[in-house]
This record gives C-alpha cells, sequence and structure tokens, in this order.
C-alpha cells in the first residue's frame, strides 16, 4: 500500500473506533438511565455489529496489504483468492 493509502486507511477505522466508542457511550447511558433491557440489548447489538464490521475490515486491510502482491495482473489466482476471502470474511462478520 502507498503511504497515501495507509493514511487513508487509518482515518477510515480511526473514525469506526469513534463510532463504536460513542455507541458504547449510549449503551452506558441506557443502562444509567435504567432503560428497558431491550433498549439496551438494542444498543449493545449495534455496537456488536459495528466491532464486526471494524473487525472485518483490519482483516481485508491486512489480506490486501501482505498477502496480495500489488504488482499481479488481474485476474491473478492469488489476487482472486484473496479476494474471496475478503468476501468470505465479510459474509461472516458483517
Amino acid at each position: 500500500m502507498s503511504p497515501t493509502t495507509q493514511e487513508k486507511e487509518k482515518r477510515k477505522l480511526l473514525m469506526r473506533v469513534r463510532r463504536i466508542r460513542g455507541q458504547l457511550d449510549a449503551v452506558e447511558r441506557r443502562i444509567e438511565e435504567e432503560a428497558s433491557c431491550s433498549a439496551i440489548l438494542q444498543q449493545a447489538t449495534a455496537c456488536r455489529g459495528a466491532l464486526d464490521g471494524f473487525i472485518a475490515e483490519v482483516i481485508e486491510d491486512h489480506i490486501l496489504e501482505h498477502l496480495v502482491d500489488p504488482q499481479a495482473k488481474q485476474g491473478d489466482p492469488r489476487t482472486q483468492a484473496a479476494e474471496e476471502l475478503v468476501e468470505i470474511i465479510h459474509s461472516y462478520l458483517t
């Protein structure tokens, strides 16, 4: 990955973490407000989904940065396998 791509990915991940932090803060507020169990669970489920999305992004970035040759031609079997792996990870985590 080029430095600009790395910086872009870093910013994207940091934004995701900040959104997750905001969602966790919302869970805490709901508990402090003695909200209903269903409201707390709904907020907690949203946090879990956001965290799963974050994990999927980090895994995808790792695969693309460390396993795929940036010089490989389109249709390269290793690149195709990496793309398939990314799709599978996203289907399980998001």
